[in-house]
């Protein structure tokens, strides 16, 4: 799989809604395909939002999403901060 560009590329992610709406992502479109998120390795909040550390397509991104905007952004995980995984 390619690196996702945001500056080029549209991401489009979809959430659990339960209590809270959008509560955590399910799946997300970048790049004209489409991953479902088969773990959720990680998850933080900062004063701008939350942040997700996923499995998803074999590999592990880092998605946060920004409510007061609406938007997300994805990235690769860092290799260093990758743990092993069962």
């Amino acid at each position: 799989m390619r690196p996702f560009d945001a500056a080029d590329e549209t991401l489009a992610v979809e959430c659990y809604s339960g209590y809270k709406g959008d509560e955590r992502p399910v799946r997300f479109r970048a790049g004209g395909a489409v991953f479902e998120i088969d773990r959720i390795l990680d998850r933080w909040y900062t004063p701008e939002g939350a942040c997700f550390r996923v499995r998803a397509g074999g590999a592990v991104f880092i998605l946060r999403c920004f409510p007061d905007s609406g938007a997300w952004t994805l990235e690769p995980c860092p290799a260093h901060r990758k743990r092993h995984e069962p």
